[in-house]
């Protein structure tokens, strides 16, 4: 069976290009970064020329770059790093449509005594500034707003945030695994003093994640160990993956351009594809900026869970919504801040296109997808109820 994979940003197939590039790190250059012999100055080097890379795609400074094994120990690490040093400070703003890496160290924080300002959206998934503005105090040591949401796509207007966050001197922090390789991030106009990243978003593998740091920014470090990353964390570096991602980095730059504009393109296509073939569907964020890549649909009297299962007998793979929450039964809280109907968020379905997507997988998922609502909504007893009171 031919598998249709439509879940790029719960993780991407690693590029051929990528592990071709790694494989010498596992058995050829092998050493430790730290040793001083042959073998781990090579070893050194490819870190190196890894964090180069990194850095372009970022638009950063290399020594900026801090390499993570993955996107929610880059979080953790900006959130607890940053309240840590500044300890007199109490306050967190964040919002309530974040990735659980961060929404879920909410509790956490307020058992600790801190105070937490979960900004609101609209019905679109856009974020409320005034809400922003307002929530900022001389007690506030950070703000964390994600890029792009995960489910929706919807992206943020980070210039904007950062500059409301800047002009009161607060540290800024984005967690911005989404955005990073599908629309430019430009960290030498874009005044954010932290920024997370994943390389398994990008075509990297998993198990290898960078938290940016901008010069002269206050962190105290997560992981304590020796001296790998400047001190700022410990523990021998993971050499094969993290020249993994800096050949994904290299690949993500050359190609982002041509490759947003594909995307969006197929996305399109199944987006109008899908309103027009079936009654009774929400695009989630259709009125924001999204990014080119995803597409979150509401399907009206359909259990999204079931829908999906339907679709993975075809080999069609796509998601409920954020991946590090599947297996829950409750809607997603980003559809739930938005306002989105219990009755639609229940049958969310996120499809995320990526680099081996086609517009003939496109076409496949068109043919087959509206038949299986239609056979969903024959056995929902809303949608019965719903035909019932039409009539009368």
């Amino acid at each position: 069976m031919k598998v249709v994979y439509m879940d790029n940003n719960a993780t991407t197939r690693v590029d051929p290009l990528v592990v071709q590039e790694m494989l010498p790190f596992f058995t050829e250059t092998y050493g430790n970064p730290s040793s001083m012999h042959l073998v781990g100055a090579r070893a050194q080097k490819a870190v190196a020329q890894a964090r180069e890379k990194v850095a372009q795609l970022l638009n950063a400074h290399p020594d900026e770059i801090v390499f993570t094994s993955c996107g929610t120990e880059s979080d953790n690490a900006a959130i607890r790093g940053v309240l840590e040093a500044s300890p007199e400070k109490r306050h967190l703003v964040t919002t309530r449509v974040e990735h659980p890496a961060v929404w879920n160290q909410i509790p956490y924080l307020r058992q600790k005594g801190y105070r937490v300002t979960e900004l609101r959206v609209d019905r679109e998934g856009r974020l409320d500034l005034e809400h922003l503005k307002a929530s900022l105090t001389d007690d506030t040591a950070l703000v964390s707003i994600m890029f792009a949401n995960n489910e929706t796509g919807v992206i943020f207007p980070l210039e904007e945030v950062a500059q409301i966050v800047k002009a009161r001197g607060i540290v800024f922090h984005t967690d911005a695994v989404q955005a990073v390789g599908k629309i430019p991030v430009d960290l030498s106009k874009l005044p954010v003093d932290l920024l997370s990243m994943s390389g398994h978003k990008i075509h990297a593998p998993k198990g290898i994640g960078v938290l940016y740091i901008r010069r002269g920014t206050k962190v105290a470090p997560f992981m304590i160990g020796g001296h790998q990353e400047k001190g700022r964390r410990g523990g021998t570096e993971n050499v094969p993956y993290i020249v993994g991602l800096g050949k994904a980095a290299e690949i993500s730059q050359q190609e982002l351009s041509k490759e947003s504009m594909r995307l969006q393109g197929l996305r399109d296509k199944l987006e109008h594809g899908i309103l027009e073939r079936i009654p009774r569907v929400l695009v989630n964020g259709k009125g924001a900026e999204r990014l080119p890549n995803t597409l979150s649909c509401c399907f009206e009297y359909v259990e999204g869970e079931s829908l999906l299962l339907l679709l993975s007998d075809l080999g069609i793979c796509a998601s409920s919504g954020s991946a590090c929450t599947s297996g829950s039964l409750e809607p997603s809280h980003v559809l739930r801040a938005m306002g989105i109907p219990y009755t639609a968020a229940h049958g969310s379905v996120r499809f995320s296109l990526g680099r081996f997507n086609t517009e003939e997988e496109v076409d496949f998922v068109l043919e087959n997808l509206p038949g299986i609502v239609e056979r969903l909504r024959q056995i929902s007893p809303f949608w019965e109820r719903r035909a019932e009171v039409s009539k009368g």
